[in-house]
């Protein structure tokens, strides 16, 4: 066993596991790529400690300073534990959505945590690079680490996690699989392995079926620190440099519910506790290993530990609430049924008119009076065309009865009622409605954290309910 005078000394060289279980039965035999197992329990870990080395060297970073960085959570996980280790100061932002167990993990090593929202256009100063940007420029001593576009990203890899696979596989490896979220993982590994095998190796990218890298829309997603999200008033969206898209043979597009059930498999076939985007790749994985040749390697990397998920991903409570189970297991009344009388939510786009709203639902109703006081209408930030919508991209809901004695031309944004609170498709009717506010009369359901569906509170007539106006609030009962 090595003896290491730093924890940073045990950074990388982590090994490759073989899937047996999960990969029984499949031509190729998958190794995963261990990464959860550096100190601070992520891939990036390399990244950060690159970095840091690299700014010391050009005089970017110099004693006393402060690290700072917009982050997803591991790479700041990866820079406080350096930062611990040189004596530095070390400012984190994160995206509100960012799962509480890493931002306890980042305090626990002495992070200052700052959170900002996550769906914020690019341009836009709260946004997470910007914001981050701002706090270095205005702290003395600051230095952004800027993993989406600092060359040391890649490069950690191309000097460090390549060669380790090249000679853990003999040289056997014939595809690698991983995620892509800055994109310093797979571009880094995979330069290197395609140019020790002289271009053999094939590397397949992992994504979210939403993430822009692999064709999607750009919304919102529930897998961390994984793919890349546009908002839909970005002006101009633009790839980190630390992705070279040229290294990647292709792409295979993971729906969210995929990732979470692969990632239980994982712990629980394999005995490996991983996040998210660890589930993401495993899965990418299994599709390469199935289309491959027995003569094959496939290597995946699993970037990170499920500790940082464990309030999310592997908490039973908040994945029915946000659609990933169907039922809770009672047999008792779910939204699943509530949802599919009710039918697809409808959206507009918030700057259309009163006029094409009422068309909207009465075009949903049949015509005549049937929209009256019956329909919802989720407010996309997108155009739409799909049959759910991400939380993220909802301005809000707007009930038929609001539109009463609006002027056709009047914009409908300032009618727009907050979004109420949700419910997953698996959850009880009836502990949902006795949580609700009990002014609540609309109720999103959701699959797969996107909404499906808009259905009233129990009680109300009408297709999908009575609107909050017309409904009132439910009376106890004698």
């Amino acid at each position: 066993m090595p003896r290491h005078e730093s924890v940073l000394d045990a950074i990388g060289r982590t090994p490759l596991i073989r899937l047996a279980r999960l990969g029984a039965g499949l031509p190729a035999p998958i190794y995963l790529k261990a990464e959860f197992l550096n100190p601070g329990m992520s891939v990036k870990d390399r990244a950060a400690l690159a970095m840091v080395l690299a700014a010391e060297e050009s005089g970017a970073l110099r004693p006393g300073g402060t690290i700072v960085e917009g982050t997803s959570g591991n790479t700041g996980i990866g820079l406080a534990i350096v930062a611990a280790q040189r004596g530095y100061r070390c400012v984190v932002v994160l995206p509100d959505k960012t799962s509480p167990d890493k931002v306890a993990v980042l305090r626990a090593y002495g992070a200052q945590v700052i959170l900002t929202p996550a769906t914020r256009p690019a341009e836009h100063p709260e946004q997470v690079r910007n914001l981050a940007r701002g706090i270095s420029d205005r702290t003395p001593g600051g230095w952004l680490a800027d993993q989406y576009d600092n060359p040391a990203n890649p490069h950690a890899h191309v000097v460090g996690t390549g060669p380790e696979i090249w000679q853990q596989t003999q040289g056997r490896i014939t595809h690698f699989v991983a995620g892509i979220g800055t994109g310093g993982t797979i571009s880094g590994t995979g330069t290197y392995l395609k140019k020790v095998s002289d271009g053999s190796v094939r590397v397949v990218g992992a994504d979210p079926r939403t993430s822009v890298y692999g064709g999607g829309d750009g919304s919102p997603y529930a897998v961390e620190a994984i793919g890349h999200y546009v908002h839909p008033e970005t002006a101009r969206d633009v790839w980190p440099l630390s992705y070279d898209e040229a290294v990647v043979d292709r792409i295979e597009r993971i729906e969210d519910r995929e990732s979470i059930e692969v990632m239980h498999r994982l712990a629980r076939e394999e005995g490996l506790l991983v996040g998210g985007s660890s589930g993401t790749a495993v899965a990418a994985a299994l599709r390469v290993a199935r289309d491959a040749s027995p003569d094959d390697l496939v290597v995946v990397i699993a970037p990170d530990s499920g500790r940082g998920y464990l309030s999310r991903y592997f908490n039973e409570d908040w994945l029915l609430a946000m659609g990933f189970r169907d039922g809770d297991g009672s047999g008792r009344p779910a939204f699943a049924d509530r949802a599919a009388a009710a039918g697809p939510a409808l959206a507009i786009p918030q700057r259309a008119t009163a006029a094409e709203a009422r068309a909207r639902l009465s075009d949903s109703a049949g015509g005549g009076d049937g929209a009256d006081g019956l329909a919802l209408v989720v407010l996309d930030l997108r155009d739409g065309g799909s049959e759910s919508w991400a939380v993220g991209d909802v301005a809000g809901v707007l009930p038929f009865a609001a539109l009463r004695g609006l002027p056709d031309d009047e914009p409908i944004a300032a009618h727009v009622q907050p979004l109420p609170q949700s419910a997953g498709v698996g959850e009880n009717v009836a502990e949902v409605e006795e949580r609700l506010p009990r002014e609540q009369g609309w109720i999103p359901v959701l699959r797969d954290s996107r909404i499906v569906a808009v259905v009233a509170r129990t009680g109300a007539p009408g297709r999908s309910g009575a609107s909050p106006a017309s409904a009132g609030p439910e009376k106890e009962s004698a």
